[in-house]
């Protein structure tokens, strides 16, 4: 198996090289760890619901393997939000000191914070779509001791959102073009994945380029 470093965002190595588990660590990693922000999510979810057969085979039954997959990937995402809440409520408003690295960015964490106060505790709903928020949004809301039991409610309602339009809109749509119009989506990966990643960080840039105007107005 060769390496290259565009693989990291290339959501089909991770399903072909590393199966299931791999999948759930990223899925952990890119919604609880700080690191994790650069790791694919929305579009690894739709390519996962893609191959749902593959990555799950303890049924003979598509519609139960992808929701077997969706109750894993569900998991992963809550336990990965828990992570980064307990991880942000111990640091606490430090980590706005810490000094940048390719491992943090402090802007991003500044962004996912204006995102919460606009939003209040359905920031943890809606940060689940938004790319990079979505690994920020947890930390800041341990930062600013959002009450447990209000965040766990939130949590899991926001990954199961997630984990289910993203994994069965791959599923279903996949099947959809093959049956009616022989159109075979795993042969197109690369463009529907640069899709999804300009559909999903295309807000995010916006509100970035906005926010330069108006603070150099």
């Amino acid at each position: 198996m060769s390496f290259e470093w565009h693989n990291l965002i290339d959501p089909r190595f991770y399903i072909e090289h590393g199966g299931l588990w791999v999948l759930l660590f990223i899925i952990f990693a890119e919604t609880g760890l700080f690191v994790g922000f650069f790791l694919p999510g929305d579009s690894l979810l739709f390519v996962a619901g893609i191959y749902s057969d593959q990555l799950i085979k303890y049924t003979g039954t598509p519609f139960l393997n992808m929701m077997i997959l969706i109750a894993f990937i569900s998991v992963a995402g809550i336990l990965g939000n828990m992570f980064g809440y307990a991880f942000g409520k111990k640091v606490g408003p430090t980590i706005f000191h810490w000094e940048e690295s390719f491992l943090f960015k402090k802007h991003y964490l500044e962004q996912a914070h204006e995102f919460y106060e606009k939003h209040g505790v359905l920031a943890i709903v809606f940060a689940r779509f938004i790319p990079i928020v979505r690994t920020f949004a947890p930390i800041v809301a341990g930062i600013v001791k959002m009450e447990k039991h209000k965040f766990a409610i939130n949590n899991i309602v926001g990954c199961i959102a997630w984990a289910t339009s993203m994994v069965a809109g791959g599923h279903y749509l996949y099947r959809f073009f093959l049956r009616h119009y022989n159109f075979d989506l795993t042969k197109h990966l690369e463009v529907i994945v640069l899709g999804i990643i300009f559909v999903t960080t295309a807000p995010v840039i916006i509100k970035i380029i906005f926010s330069r105007k108006k603070a150099e107005a």
